[in-house]
């Protein structure tokens, strides 16, 4: 049973170092793994909630730690672990943006007799400012959920294990926190290639870390790299990407959200979408308002306009949710579909 703050050790106790780490650690408000289905906003709350609780008190009980020389400890790389973890402490209990870290899980029904369900975990950081990438959007979980419909229509040609080939490298542009990447790489059983800005990386890479062993049990694997799309070549990683028309299978999810994304993400697609008539580029893109579908009439002519264009062999409409607004009803979202390839089609013409 946790100790009240009244009940810990004092200083004048000169209590040893092993008792004040058990404490400093029981006092660690690191966030736990969320059910996806709650909303964000209810459990930032609550975390905040948890934060407050016995707040003047522990944060008292920190500060005579930190203020303290610990001369009872004899060895000063304790005292150091000390002071700092009494710090790390501190410093969960302040603000919003201190605990505005999520971490979820994200369940998924086994994709047939041979493969049972599993659970991806997911963090999103504290969001900061414009941190879109710190998201993760509903629409991900929507095409992540239907890969191995994917797979078995659209994609067949490609992941068809008759034929005898191992299925092709496939890229996430945008892959914001990595649901949809590394869900591929374990539905699909292939490499996955992971890619968003540079300051959207470190989290992509503590994802695919999370999820590894799921995702290599599974007959999967991951990397991760930056891409910006129209970016220098110090914004992309040339090992992974300095070589054009390399994936067969080039997904995305929620691309739009600027009036230069349209063309930028068509760019991004036909450098990327390996050569011939078998590739295919998968977007997902959530009608949310006017802009949202206005960004995509404009994404679609984008594609037409390439030197290179690139057709759209199908479509069709999914239902979705976010949990980003205040209001849980704002959150149903139709998410378009959209399978693009290199050859022209009648829907297209």
């Amino acid at each position: 049973m946790a100790l009240a703050p009244e009940d810990f050790p004092q200083m004048w106790q000169r209590p040893s170092y092993e008792e004040l780490t058990g404490i400093l650690e029981s006092l660690e408000l690191s966030p736990p793994v969320w059910n996806h289905r709650q909303q964000r906003s209810d459990i930032v709350a609550q975390q905040e909630s948890l934060a407050t609780q016995r707040k003047a008190e522990v944060t008292r009980y920190l500060s005579s730690i930190i203020k303290s020389p610990l001369a009872w400890i004899d060895d000063y790389d304790k005292q150091e672990a000390l002071w700092e973890l009494a710090s790390k402490r501190m410093s969960e209990r302040c603000g919003r943006t201190a605990m505005g870290e999520v971490t979820r899980r994200w369940p998924f029904e086994g994709d047939g007799a041979a493969c049972e369900p599993f659970e991806l975990i997911i963090k999103e950081p504290a969001l900061t400012g414009d941190s879109l990438g710190f998201k993760t959007w509903g629409s991900s979980y929507v095409l992540s959920r239907y890969l191995p419909r994917l797979a078995a229509t659209s994609l067949f040609k490609i992941f068809d294990e008759t034929l005898g080939q191992p299925p092709p490298t496939v890229l996430e542009l945008g892959s914001g926190t990595g649901l949809l990447g590394v869900a591929a790489a374990a539905f699909w059983q292939t490499h996955v290639i992971l890619s968003d800005l540079p300051n959207i990386v470190p989290n992509l890479k503590d994802n695919m870390e999370k999820n590894k062993d799921l995702v290599e049990s599974r007959g999967g694997s991951m990397s991760v790299g930056p891409l910006t799309w129209g970016g220098e070549e110090d914004e992309i990683d040339q090992e992974l990407f300095g070589e054009c028309f390399q994936f067969k299978v080039v997904l995305v999810a929620d691309p739009l959200y600027d009036d230069d994304h349209p063309a930028l993400l068509a760019s991004a697609i036909c450098q990327n979408l390996a050569l011939g008539s078998e590739s295919r580029a998968v977007v997902m893109v959530p009608m949310r308002d006017d802009t949202t579908r206005g960004l995509l009439e404009s994404f679609k002519q984008a594609m037409l306009d390439l030197e290179t264009p690139l057709f759209l062999e199908e479509e069709k409409k999914l239902d979705g949710e976010d949990d980003w607004g205040e209001d849980e009803d704002e959150g149903q979202v139709e998410c378009w579909l959209g399978v693009f390839s290199r050859g022209g089609s009648p829907l297209t013409a």
